[in-house]
């Protein structure tokens, strides 16, 4: 634990830290929380991009999570997430449980009025094919 939190109340504890996260939030950016349960097996939303920077924690089950240019990966109640909003594709935010429900909470900052996520066609996603992970050689 660093020093700047080393003096806590019991029951409060930093889960992360991002120092950069707040570079891409948009000026006069509204915060927005929102709440993201899935049922089991549901693929989530096709891929889409957010307008603006996200940063959430998983609170219930498992979320497939992948972001272009990394891995998938699962993220477990608990497990923080973040998300830098802009041009970068959210390819998956799926329930990783057929027989669970999964549930994430998540702060967005986004100029006001602008839609949560904007799906993205198949021509871009074909486009951008090269900037999503690959574990090939």
């Amino acid at each position: 634990m660093s020093g700047e939190h080393a003096h806590l109340p019991p029951g409060v504890e930093v889960i992360t830290t991002l120092p950069q996260a707040t570079a891409g939030i948009p000026a006069d950016a509204e915060a927005r929380t929102i709440r993201v349960t899935l049922q089991p097996g549901d693929p989530g939303a096709p891929p889409h991009r957010h307008p603006g920077p996200l940063f959430g924690y998983v609170t219930q089950g498992e979320i497939l999570f992948e972001l272009e240019g990394q891995p998938p990966r699962v993220l477990k109640a608990g497990d923080a997430l973040f998300e830098p909003g802009g041009d970068v594709i959210h390819y998956q935010g799926a329930n990783n449980l057929p027989d669970a429900q999964s549930q994430l909470v998540v702060t967005m900052f986004a100029p006001p009025g602008s839609p949560v996520l904007t799906v993205v066609g198949a021509e871009e996603l074909a486009e951008r094919r090269h900037l999503r992970f690959s574990s090939q050689p």
